[in-house]
């Protein structure tokens, strides 16, 4: 309600005080609106020492064409068949961090429809809980292979991979990438590259840990990471917790 001058005569008293602790309730209401719990599950948000974590809900479906993103600088073809990645194969010490079970469900997508995608091989490569990667000379893990490893998916299109959560490095977002080659003993087929994202409010949760916290709260979030805001929110990974760890499951669609 605005007054106009002179109408202020006509309130008495006892309105006067009323009005002005109605507009003083108001006031406080919305300085403290702003509160929401933190949640170990997409779309949550939580605090943190350098601001409000938030992520989007995922947006994964069946049946949609996956966005393909950067193959990045850290891919080698090792050809190391194995669900588990976690072990170097060479000593078979397994990267400590928290445990992750991932399920791709692969489908190729046409005009026509969507079908399971069998037979085709995944790769599926990402950095440790400090940030380094194996196999890389710049990261003097020249030989190991340790977070590396293929499927090739089953009659129903779906592989599977015992990881861990991932840790950061400088600049990007905490991430893991997969590659999927649709007819990898053929002439012909489709090679497909992208990568797979996590809801901020839960890497807080795990980074938070031994080993992780070791290195300090990673500098990029996905809403700075352009590879992510170019792929979107289809490709954020729906977690839930499992044995101590968490498990989920993406589907990816590839074009027939």
């Amino acid at each position: 309600m605005m007054l106009k001058p002179g109408d202020a005569s006509a309130l008495d008293r006892r309105g006067a005080i009323s009005m002005l602790g109605s507009v003083m309730a108001v006031g406080v209401l919305g300085s403290c609106g702003g509160g929401e719990a933190s949640s170990p599950s997409s779309s949550s948000s939580t605090s943190s020492s350098s601001g409000s974590t938030r992520s989007p809900a995922s947006t994964n479906a069946q049946c949609v064409v996956t966005p393909a993103l950067t193959e990045g600088p850290y891919f080698v073809d090792e050809m190391l068949n194995r669900s588990d990645i976690r072990t170097d194969p060479a000593t078979g010490a397994a990267r400590p961090g928290v445990p992750l079970d991932l399920t791709l469900a692969l489908s190729q997508v046409g005009a026509s429809g969507c079908g399971p995608l069998a037979g085709a091989l995944v790769d599926m490569w990402h950095c440790d809980a400090l940030g380094l990667y194996s196999d890389v000379s710049a990261q003097r893990t020249v030989g190991q292979q340790f977070l590396r490893g293929y499927q090739i998916s089953d009659a129903g299109g779906s592989v599977h991979f015992t990881t861990i959560y991932p840790g950061w490095y400088q600049g990007r977002a905490v991430h893991i990438h997969f590659k999927v080659r649709t007819n990898p003993t053929g002439a012909r087929g489709t090679e497909f590259t992208s990568q797979l994202f996590f809801d901020e409010a839960l890497t807080d949760q795990v980074h938070a840990q031994a080993p992780y916290s070791q290195k300090g709260r990673r500098d990029t979030l996905i809403t700075a990471d352009g590879i992510f805001r170019s792929g979107g929110t289809t490709l954020l990974v729906p977690l839930a917790a499992s044995g101590g760890g968490y498990a989920g499951r993406m589907y990816v669609g590839v074009t027939a």
